[in-house]
């Protein structure tokens, strides 16, 4: 059974550009996983406060939306960092 710290401190002995490929496959998939578990929970929190109180649909949707453009964000940045560390290296 190989040790996860020795096969890494070999492919970044091997090839740096290597490393920073999966340096940037793993930025941006943990990104996405926090962002799509992000959106989900505050749909689900939005629908059910929708559901206990109809009259505040429109303020919900609102708050719903600008958080939703907030962890987007965080995706976008993701994306570039992981970008970056392709093509810089």
């Amino acid at each position: 059974m190989m040790n996860l710290t020795r096969v890494l401190l070999d492919v970044a002995a091997a090839d740096p550009k290597g490393l920073a490929g999966f340096g940037a496959g793993l930025a941006i998939g943990l990104a996405a996983l926090g962002t799509t578990i992000g959106i989900g929970l505050a749909a689900g929190r939005a629908l059910e406060g929708a559901s206990r109180q109809p009259e505040m649909y429109s303020k919900l949707q609102t708050l719903l939306l600008i958080s939703i453009v907030f962890m987007e964000s965080i995706a976008i940045y993701a994306l570039v960092v992981s970008l970056l560390l392709i093509f810089t290296f």
